[in-house]
């Protein structure tokens, strides 16, 4: 992929620059938008803009509603289904996972799920020594990791309490937060936490002096297509919510998925 500071000083069209900029401003709208406000977004005048609007509602990329509004329409919703088909989501995770490892020099995986558990895809490692004989290929506990957490925090509500009603009905170990020992509804509550911060940290909860910072990657359609992790010693990596790998590896997880979507530049 070439600079995008080299493709910006190359010469191009720029009526279809600005035709693709009112397109996209339609798109970036959550309803039907009316000439007078599209114009005040564009920043120009109506009747300019309204050549544009024509042109593209020829070519079937935008429609005019009954109320005057603009919408877009089926030119566009095909163009983006071909883009969403040539997307690989999760070598777009894989690639904000190795940026995360090159800027932070901490052990990432990426964890996709399989069904039953989390399985990591991905693997790595820093350059510093992190005493945990998980590596690539293995299968993690969803109850005993951070992915796990996260992937059964959004998993359908009957299929997580599935999940978790048979570990608790005899569980091996109570999972741990914080260096505390969970009962179920706590398990629950935690759950629902994870959810709602989009992100799961262990404190020495599972491994001695192991810290992890888990965040989902989502795909398009709002299901969770991968879970980064940021594993490190925990005398040298914070999970406090002010923390810079917090901070980290919340942002991949937020570029990754905006990439997915469509609406990274």
């Amino acid at each position: 992929m070439q600079p995008k500071d080299e493709v910006n000083a190359r010469q191009g069209i720029g009526s279809l620059e600005v035709g693709l900029s009112v397109l996209e401003l339609i798109s970036e709208h959550n309803a039907p938008v009316s000439l007078t406000k599209l114009s005040e977004l564009a920043q120009m005048s109506p009747s300019r803009l309204h050549k544009y609007l024509v042109s593209l509602t020829k070519m079937g990329y935008v429609s005019q509603l009954e109320n005057a509004k603009y919408a877009l329409s089926n030119s566009s919703m095909r163009l983006g289904m071909s883009a969403l088909k040539h997307l690989n989501p999760v070598e777009i995770a894989f690639d904000y996972a190795s940026r995360l490892h090159q800027e932070l020099d901490k052990t990432i995986t990426v964890t996709i799920w399989n069904g039953q558990a989390p399985l990591v895809v991905k693997w790595l490692d820093s350059s510093h020594f992190l005493p945990v004989n998980i590596r690539l290929g293995s299968e993690l506990s969803p109850f005993n990791s951070a992915a796990g957490r996260i992937f059964l925090a959004f998993l359908p509500a009957q299929r997580k309490r599935e999940i978790v009603e048979n570990y608790f009905a005899s569980p091996v170990t109570l999972p741990r937060h914080m260096g505390k020992s969970m009962s179920k509804t706590a398990f629950y509550l935690l759950l629902d936490e994870v959810k709602k911060e989009q992100q799961c940290r262990f404190k020495e909860d599972f491994l001695p002096d192991v810290n992890v910072i888990g965040a989902p990657v989502f795909n398009f359609d709002g299901s969770v297509n991968s879970v980064f992790s940021l594993i490190g010693n925990s005398s040298n990596t914070s999970v406090d919510n002010n923390s810079v790998y917090v901070k980290a590896v919340k942002a991949a997880s937020v570029d990754a998925t905006r990439k997915i979507a469509g609406i990274v530049e």
